[in-house]
């Protein structure tokens, strides 16, 4: 009979999220992930089989959070170029408030990129990102908030793509102001 586990996996990953998050995958040794998990290397072997498991649950983690985040955001009715500056605003103030979090997405992009399953589910998070922003983008051209010319695919990939380009630049440690700047420009595309 199996040993029950003597930690909580679910708060195992998400110490995980923020470790990947300030470091990446290769900077985080195991050391230091059990550490910050509190668990020994043989429990986490055991939970995750191994440091590319854990790294794959925390990124599934975050995914569906980002996912699930934004899709609270985009059901309300309200003005989408509103939503869409708030939602834009919102990543620059987090960026602002600790560069050094970064996106566990534009990390895993750019430090993984060579790693398919790394890149597949970073992908289907971005279409999945993309879809919902889509899809708020028809219903906001259905209430006449946008002109009929406006393509809610093509704008929502772009919307996509800059946000991440956001966050890089958040990286970059950009000021306020030329995030801002970044923004208005980016809402444009919506008049």
């Amino acid at each position: 009979m199996a040993r029950p586990r003597g930690f909580d996996t679910g708060l195992a990953v998400e110490r995980a999220v923020g470790l990947f998050r300030r470091q990446g995958y290769h900077a985080t040794p195991m050391p230091q992930l059990t550490a910050r998990l509190h668990i020994g290397s043989g429990s986490l072997y055991a939970a995750f089989g191994s440091k590319e498991g854990l790294y794959a649950r925390a990124l599934d983690h975050y995914c569906v959070d980002l996912v699930r985040h934004l899709a609270e955001h985009l059901r309300a009715d309200a003005d989408i170029r509103v939503t869409v500056r708030e939602l834009l605003l919102a990543l620059a103030a987090s960026d602002l408030a600790d560069p050094e979090r970064g996106c566990l997405l534009v990390n895993a992009a750019t430090e993984r990129a060579g790693h398919p399953a790394t890149v597949e589910r970073v992908r289907a998070a971005m279409t999945a990102v993309e879809h919902l922003l889509a899809e708020a983008l028809r219903r906001a051209r259905a209430r006449g908030e946008l002109r009929a010319a406006h393509d809610p695919a093509e704008l929502a990939r772009f919307l996509t793509t800059f946000a991440q380009g956001l966050h890089v630049m958040g990286n970059a440690r950009a000021d306020r102001g030329f995030l801002e700047s970044a923004v208005s420009g980016a809402l444009r595309v919506l008049e």
